[in-house]
């Protein structure tokens, strides 16, 4: 490198520098990785920093204790946001409307969260006076993208700080670090070989003997959903009644959103329904393995797309299973203000009004499927479907001509290409 040209800047265009900022909005969660996080930026940045702490219905936490111990550390004030509604409403339910699963299994909810973490997070900054937001995400994950993205789609302007991604602290640094600088332990330790992520629409774990393919789910990950041997020898059937594509009932008494996905998480965890051992593969690159517990989720979705096959035709069943999962990768690739999930929701909301109804779920020991379903606007009609005459809505006796036409271009095809083989 010659003497004109500068030494290569260590950070991201839109990452700050030290010194580049004076005072930052932290996204706080009281764990290991932002409290130090949190003390570190002080003493690198000679930055002040802001702590938001958000409630996506983490259960068991505490946010009195988190918020203290922000305080603790030197945050110039601590925020906790409860945002249960707001993610029910505008996360969770696009989400119930398009089926939303990641590769055929993961429910997003970590995925959601993150663009209603971000969004809140550019807000705060704002009335704070942050010229930064930080995250605890490392290099290797996709939740840097989903916050990063969501945060310069919303404040072009807002720097971000991401030490974890940066810095060359592993956890045992991390921990040796925090007992230097008096930052409390959750139990005096962190112990647990697991990343544990959680909000009211399910809860995720990977990390430590997880990673080890040839090795099954140990028992002390599953902290959510019962053993399904464990669960109860009597199935539970549960009605879950929709309006217009989203749940608004449970067995007859009607709750909202954030109250009934608590209510089936309930019912859900004590039949061992939702655990999900996931291969997955990451925007990144990676392929990883992550052990979900997602109740309320395997429940609402699964009759939600059992009553939507029920009044949608062949083909708008066809053509939303495509855009279902166009929907889920993009929401899981982190690009939530991408036109094209908005112009997807417009559709998965047209075809929604026609989805009312009700689907009887049976739980059973891990498993939860259909078995009744009822809609004003079935296209299902029993004398149709069974095996006796049919009425006046069509006649059997016009399915030869059918036939014959609906097999005519494949015949002749079919018998182009063997016609060799006649003639031999």
């Amino acid at each position: 490198m010659s003497a004109e040209q500068p030494a290569p800047r260590p950070y991201g265009a839109y990452e700050a520098a030290p010194g580049e900022v004076d005072r930052v909005l932290l996204l706080y969660s009281g764990g290991l990785d932002t409290s130090v996080m949190l003390k570190w930026i002080q003493d690198q940045y000679g930055a002040e920093v802001i702590a938001l702490c958000v409630n996506l219905g983490q259960p068991d936490e505490d946010f009195d204790v988190v918020r203290g111990k922000a305080l603790d550390l030197g945050a110039l004030h601590c925020e906790v946001l409860d945002a249960r509604e707001e993610f029910a409403r505008d996360y969770v339910a696009p989400a119930i409307r398009a089926n939303a699963r990641y590769g055929g299994g993961y429910p997003l909810f970590t995925a959601l969260g993150r663009p209603l973490i971000a969004k809140l997070a550019v807000e705060q900054a704002r009335e704070h006076g942050c010229d930064a937001v930080a995250h605890g995400c490392t290099g290797k994950g996709n939740d840097q993208v989903r916050i990063d993205a969501t945060v310069l789609a919303l404040a072009p302007d807002m720097k971000i700080v991401a030490p974890v991604r940066n810095w060359s602290m592993g956890r045992e640094e991390e921990i040796a670090y925090a007992r230097e600088h008096g930052i409390p332990l959750k139990g005096g330790s962190e112990a647990t070989p697991y990343s544990i992520d959680d909000n009211i629409w399910g809860r995720s774990s990977e990390g430590g003997p997880i990673e080890d393919l040839s090795e099954p789910p140990r028992d002390d990950v599953f902290e959510l959903v019962a053993d399904p041997r464990d669960a109860p020898d009597r199935a539970r059937d549960l009605v879950v009644g929709f309006e217009a594509g989203l749940p608004v009932c449970l067995d007859g008494q009607r709750l909202g959103l954030v109250d009934l996905i608590d209510r089936c998480a309930l019912v859900g965890r004590e039949h061992g329904v939702g655990i999900l051992d996931h291969i997955e593969d990451r925007i990144v690159g990676l392929k990883v393995r992550d052990l979900y517990e997602v109740p309320a989720a395997e429940i609402l979705l699964t009759a939600h797309q059992e009553l939507e096959k029920l009044v949608c035709t062949i083909h708008q069943n066809e053509f939303k299973h495509m855009l279902d999962r166009k929907w889920a990768y993009l929401v899981y690739a982190g690009l939530w203000h991408e036109p094209l999930r908005c112009d997807l929701d417009a559709y998965m909301e047209s075809v929604s009004a026609q989805v009312t109804g009700e689907i009887t779920m049976r739980l059973y020991k891990g498993s939860a499927r259909a078995v009744t379903r009822s809609s004003p606007n079935s296209l299902y009609d029993q004398d149709l479907a069974g095996f006796g005459e049919s009425g006046g809505l069509f006649s059997q006796q016009a399915s030869p001509g059918f036939i014959e036409l609906w097999s005519l271009q494949s015949r002749m095809a079919y018998g182009i290409r063997n016609r060799e083989r006649k003639d031999a």
